[in-house]
């Protein structure tokens, strides 16, 4: 009896062990919560929720208002397809239309519409097809390939639902925006994104300064000449490029600014082209690199390196070493910064320029002069007049500069910066010249250039 007596309480003794052993070695230990509000001197708290969370914010009015005034724009086109060797180096071919597709926006009710140039370019025929389905042929007023800005229209007996336009200058980075258009065919197609950064210049060393608003809305092929508008439903830009390996959206795009596009479609319309003002000085923007080997402390702003004799620059009192930091109030960190405000304006528009000299800050009224350009299509360049020093300097006494080579071509001939001499032996003197001379020429005959080289030298060339 007593040995069962014993062998039962270590029995018990022992699973009481066991017991206290596996609660302390085995399970695990108990995570308790404490749920503690969270210090406001810490971290801010808004009553009104819905004006900081991004995903609250309401596009519904901006879109409704944007997708009856973006059409399709289709272009038709006639290319000449080579059959033989022959026909592909000598020219010929059956004629085949080509038709092209993108986007446009109404801005009158009268049928006024902003594209893109490149989207009616060549065009022999272009259709609109409005939000309703209804199309119409459309009328080319008229373009701007420095831009890529082309103004068309289409004529109705009704009033057309069009968008007003916003100031670009006042978009923030960080700022909601709405790109509206056609990608892929697919019509009144509505995009969100943000502003991802301004005056961003993709072509920074082709001479033609460009300062667009990037953003990472979607946009596609197709959705050129479309809407980039805010959540008011204002016009704040003209979806225009994508950089991409494959073509396709990779998550940012680009829309020229709406005071420029606005800005070139007046001019279009009062004048039949685009007058553009300029300050009249030479220059570019600043870093490390190029402040280290001018000398200045500055790696912000555009270093003036050059003054055009009889310029606004040049009468203002603008002098070559001069950091211009501010226009109109209107921050310039880099050249695009500058060409982008100055695309907006008008040749006699006066504008305040806030620049550094030595160190002290000054700021003083210029007014802006035209810029006077020809473009020679026949041979892919843009003549611009030059200045008495300039001609002086070169050693000539006659010409009108080179100021930008327009196709691929061209470039390998290294023309940007010469002066023009003669064309088919006549002697040219300023662009008036030029554009005689072109306008009496056949097209199909050879042109006979004689230039001046930047350092000095005469040379003649005959273009077939």
């Amino acid at each position: 009896m007593k040995k069962t007596i014993q062998l039962f309480i270590i029995a018990f003794l022992a699973g009481v062990f066991t017991l206290l052993g596996y609660k302390y070695f085995m399970e695990p230990d108990e995570i308790i919560h404490v749920n503690q509000p969270i210090s406001s001197s810490l971290i801010p708290v808004t009553n009104s929720l819905s004006e900081t969370n991004a995903f609250n914010i309401d596009f519904t009015e901006a879109a409704e208002k944007t997708v009856h005034t973006v059409v399709h724009v289709k272009n038709t086109t006639i290319s000449r397809q080579a059959g033989n060797l022959s026909e592909y180096f000598f020219g010929g071919g059956e004629p085949r239309a080509m038709i092209g597709s993108g986007s446009g926006v109404i801005i009158s009710p009268d049928g006024y519409i902003i594209t893109n140039n490149h989207v009616i370019e060549n065009s022999t025929q272009l259709e609109v097809t409005l939000n309703n389905n209804k199309t119409y042929e459309a009328e080319l007023i008229g373009t701007d390939p420095n831009t890529d800005i082309a103004l068309i229209k289409i004529n109705t007996d009704i009033e057309l639902p069009f968008i007003p336009f916003g100031d670009s200058n006042e978009i923030k980075i960080g700022e909601w925006v709405l790109a509206v258009g056609n990608p892929f065919n697919l019509t009144s197609t509505v995009t969100a994104g943000i502003v991802s950064a301004k005056a961003r210049d993709l072509n920074e060393f082709d001479g033609n300064p460009q300062s667009f608003i990037q953003t990472d809305a979607a946009v596609n092929r197709g959705n050129s000449g479309g809407a980039l508008v805010n959540t008011r439903g204002e016009l704040i830009g003209i979806n225009t490029a994508i950089t991409s390996e494959t073509g396709n959206f990779v998550g940012y795009s680009f829309a020229v600014p709406s005071n420029n596009a606005r800005k070139v479609v007046e001019d279009i319309m009062e004048y039949g082209n685009v007058q553009r003002g300029i300050l009249g000085i030479t220059g570019g923007s600043l870093n490390s690199e190029i402040a280290n080997r001018l000398g200045v402390d500055e790696t912000e702003g555009v270093y003036v390196n050059g003054i055009e004799e009889g310029s606004g620059a040049d009468k203002g009192g603008i002098e070559r070493g001069d950091i211009i930091k501010q226009i109109d109030g209107q921050k310039i960190g880099k050249f695009s910064d500058l060409a982008g405000y100055l695309g907006s304006k008008h040749p006699n528009d006066i504008v305040k320029v806030t620049f550094l000299r030595d160190g002290a800050q000054k700021t003083i009224p210029i007014t802006l002069i035209k810029l006077e350009t020809y473009e020679i299509e026949s041979l892919g360049l843009e003549v611009k007049n030059t200045s008495k020093p300039e001609l002086k300097e070169r050693g000539v006494s006659n010409g009108v500069r080179v100021s930008r080579v327009l196709t691929n071509a061209m470039r390998n001939y290294n023309l940007e910066g010469i002066i023009i001499l003669k064309l088919n032996d006549h002697v040219i003197n300023n662009i008036d010249d030029v554009k005689e001379i072109i306008n009496n020429s056949n097209a199909n005959d050879p042109i006979e250039m004689t230039f001046a080289n930047p350092n000095g030298k005469i040379s003649t060339f005959i273009f077939r």
